[in-house]
């Protein structure tokens, strides 16, 4: 039997060190890891952010799920997960619309910049500016001078207000000094449809979406956005070396998680991140899709990446007068 005083001695050991180990932060990740996808699935976005999670899963341990929570121009993800608790057990997969949304959308409910923790840059995908064959135009050239003949008639199906395509279409007008009547959608299947069966002229479309239109014939390409041509289109120019010279434009993912995320995990998730983009097979399955698989330098630079994104899109917004109905 424990002798009494022994008893409190050993008692008082046992308060001391409790507490301790109480203190001691658990190894992350402990738990399931969630990322928000504030979009439709089915899509890049989607599909990127799934690709990612399954080798870091297996590298942290820890089961990863990509949940869906689309509505109002991503609104409606990117809210909840700027409220989730910052403990790395919640993320948000963004794109081109995180960044532009509150430059158009008054009362959007978050600062892209304020908000949340940038962690990386996960891929780039090339827009294509796409006609329908019908439309007598071969190249971007013969595509303004049209344009200029017919101001305001050439339809450009677009993906909705604010759209990747949308805002593609906005600045090649402006370059170009043409006018385009836009067309929304509901999305980019709708518009792809109504192009291919004439309803509409042209589009700035992902080159994973308009790919296997061009190559059956049912579409024809212009050219690309990026400054490289794409490597699924390679006979395809670039806009810039088309006659618009400087011109850029292409969709970014990315995860970010939410303000006050603590660094540690950040850089942790960072540098899983830049592992799984990094695996050949992964990489040559989207390239041969048009999807570039890339990762930031750092955190701090994809953060440098979305000022500039936002810098940028709400001049153009200011310049055209884009916007978007409050929710």
């Amino acid at each position: 039997m424990l002798h009494p005083v022994r008893y409190v001695v050993a008692a008082a050991t046992i308060a001391l060190l409790v507490p301790c180990a109480w203190g001691q932060k658990a190894p992350y990740p402990v738990k399931l890891i969630r990322i928000v996808n504030p979009v439709a699935p089915g899509g890049n976005q989607d599909i990127v952010a799934r690709a990612v999670a399954e080798p870091v899963a297996r590298s942290v341990g820890q089961q990863i799920v990509v949940e869906s929570r689309p509505g109002s121009s991503a609104v409606v993800g990117t809210r909840f997960a700027k409220a989730a608790a910052p403990d790395g057990y919640t993320l948000l997969a963004v794109s081109n619309t995180f960044a532009r949304v509150p430059s158009i959308m008054r009362g959007a409910g978050y600062d892209q910049l304020e908000d949340f923790v940038p962690i990386s840059q996960t891929c780039d995908v090339p827009l294509v500016l796409v006609v329908n064959p019908a439309l007598p135009v071969r190249d971007v050239h013969e595509l303004i001078a049209l344009a200029k003949r017919r101001p305001g008639e050439l339809t450009t199906a677009n993906s909705g207000v604010g759209s990747t395509g949308h805002v593609a279409a906005e600045a090649f007008s402006r370059r170009a000094a043409i006018r385009m009547l836009h067309i929304q959608y509901k999305g980019a299947a709708p518009a792809i449809v109504d192009l291919v069966g004439g309803h509409v002229m042209l589009r700035f479309d992902q080159v994973t979406t308009s790919l296997p239109f061009v190559r059956s014939g049912k579409l024809r390409a212009l050219g690309v956005t990026t400054r490289a041509r794409s490597v699924v289109l390679p006979d395809v120019p670039t806009i810039a070396e088309s006659g618009l010279p400087g011109f850029h434009d292409s969709t970014f993912n990315g995860l970010v998680a939410p303000l006050g995320t603590p660094p540690e995990i950040v850089e942790r998730l960072h540098a899983e991140v830049v592992k799984a983009v990094a695996i050949p097979q992964l990489r040559d399955r989207f390239r041969q899709r048009g999807i570039e698989l890339i990762a930031s330098a750092s955190p701090s630079e994809f953060a440098a990446f979305m000022k500039a994104q936002v810098e940028a899109f709400a001049q153009l917004a200011k310049q055209t007068g884009i916007t978007l109905k409050p929710i």
